[in-house]
């Protein structure tokens, strides 16, 4: 057999290996992996550029954040009173938006047996009931003789309210008004209205009372219950 020469053998290999051809799906999966790899620098160079740019404004929405935290708590607090009283129960709807301070400190005495056995000294009828530890009656009767000067009404009946006058109110006193009362935000803070109850506060209206405006027969607060809802 003869032996076959070089230069025929390299054109005999060239001829098996022929051309290499890639095929489409070749060509479309390096093309989409060099699009992400490419995207994924992007990103990550957009990233890191934004952080150091606004990091001092991160700082800021830190404490922005913790707003909601507080909001959270307020909404948390009791959301109404029931007043049980010797003649039945009375629930009050806090105000606890409105006068969130007023609030706080009534739902405090509340926990702490402020007004647990406090008596209603001073009652007048279609005008206003009040209890308090505090029994000087001057307060209510400088009402009674102001309520008489006005005709216009600017409050609805079964407003539950503390009195703004530091003289006569020595400490924390409940009113309850059984009729619109004029210039209402003069004397009281409202922080409250009675949502169940108002045949309670009318019977304890309607006692007979002294010419000082303080009922004959005993009539107090036995406890007060906080709730969340009703």
């Amino acid at each position: 057999m003869g032996r076959i020469k070089p230069q025929a053998l390299l054109q005999q290999s060239k001829r098996k290996k022929g051309r290499y051809h890639m095929s489409p799906i070749n060509i479309v999966f390096y093309t989409l992996t060099l699009v992400i790899f490419v995207f994924f620098l992007f990103a990550t160079f957009k990233y890191w550029s934004n952080r150091t740019r606004f990091q001092p404004e991160n700082h800021t929405s830190v404490f922005e954040d913790e707003n909601p935290s507080v909001e959270s708590k307020k909404l948390d607090l009791p959301g109404y009173a029931v007043l049980r009283t010797s003649k039945g129960s009375i629930i009050i709807e806090l105000y606890k938006e409105s006068v969130p301070e007023v609030v706080d400190e009534f739902i405090d005495l509340c926990q702490k047996g402020h007004f647990k056995g406090i008596l209603f000294h001073q009652v007048i009828k279609h005008y206003v009931i009040q209890a308090s530890r505090n029994k000087g009656s001057g307060s209510t009767e400088d009402w009674n003789q102001r309520g008489k000067k006005y005709t216009s009404m600017k409050h609805d009946a079964f407003m539950l309210g503390t009195s703004k006058d530091k003289y006569f109110n020595k400490g924390f006193d409940l009113f309850i008004t059984t009729a619109p009362i004029p210039d209402l935000n003069e004397k009281l803070t409202v922080f409250g209205r009675v949502v169940k109850g108002e045949d309670v506060v009318q019977e304890i209206e309607e006692v007979d009372t002294d010419e000082h405006y303080q009922p004959k027969i005993s009539i107090g607060i036995i406890d007060v219950d906080l709730r969340q809802m009703m």
